[in-house]
């Protein structure tokens, strides 16, 4: 039995494609499967969408993605765990590989990611240069990861003392179990966050997190650039 659980504020524009994604990538693995949207704190249609798209739905009110996918864990009933984010989208050889890597010993996993459309020079750079180094690092990306049930609850799930880069520390503490994966297939996500702020404020928000270390990443209103809201009005 295979969970998706996919956290979501406000995701409206989005949520359909991800859902549409696991589905076909699901189906196509041979495995049973449920998928699961925490609808955290939404204000629009997202809980609408997800149940017109057969997903179950847990909502929450805590405007934390670590909380929200711990939420959604704890609602699953699968073995294998795979963490979608609503921008998100999976093919067939994410969950076929995740299920393959975790038969091989792994203790979790994510993937390489691509944007979802061509952005400007300056972030194409700093995105390319920030992927080689993180996954050379060997740690994984919020947007796809998956373990095992047993590994997940093992670690205590995500750390919800962080507002944000805690999937980096979910991952730190899996390898304690075994290799960490990283998929070679990219998981393509959306580039919002680039399409609707300017270059500067995107910098300040990244340059304040690798150099401002914990204490950034344990307050929701220094993370503007996570925890503001903005959406856009239409899909890439």
């Amino acid at each position: 039995m295979l969970s998706f659980i996919v956290p979501a504020h406000n995701e409206e524009l989005e949520l359909a494609g991800a859902i549409e994604s696991i589905r076909s990538a699901a189906e196509a693995s041979g495995r049973s499967f449920q998928i699961i949207v925490v609808n955290d704190s939404s204000t629009d249609r997202t809980a609408t969408i997800a149940e017109q798209n057969g997903a179950e739905v847990v909502t929450v009110h805590c405007r934390h993605i670590a909380a929200a996918r711990n939420a959604g864990a704890q609602a699953s009933t699968g073995d294998i765990l795979f963490f979608v984010d609503a921008d998100t989208r999976i093919v067939t050889a994410h969950v076929t590989g995740a299920i393959a890597a975790l038969e091989n010993g792994a203790s979790g996993g994510s993937a390489i990611l691509q944007f979802d459309r061509a952005v400007p020079f300056w972030a194409n750079v700093c995105f390319n240069i920030f992927c080689v180094i993180y996954f050379a690092a060997n740690l994984g990306a919020g947007a796809f990861l998956f373990t095992s049930r047993k590994n997940f609850f093992a670690v205590g799930g995500f750390d919800e003392q962080f507002f944000a880069a805690e999937e980096t520390y979910f991952s730190m503490a899996l390898k304690k179990f075994g290799k960490f994966r990283i998929l070679r297939t990219p998981a393509v996500t959306s580039a919002r966050k680039v399409r609707m702020h300017r270059p500067g404020h995107v910098l300040r928000q990244s340059f304040s997190i690798i150099f401002g270390g914990p204490n950034v990443l344990r307050s929701r209103k220094k993370l503007a650039l996570w925890y503001d809201g903005k959406r856009e009005e239409k899909t890439a």
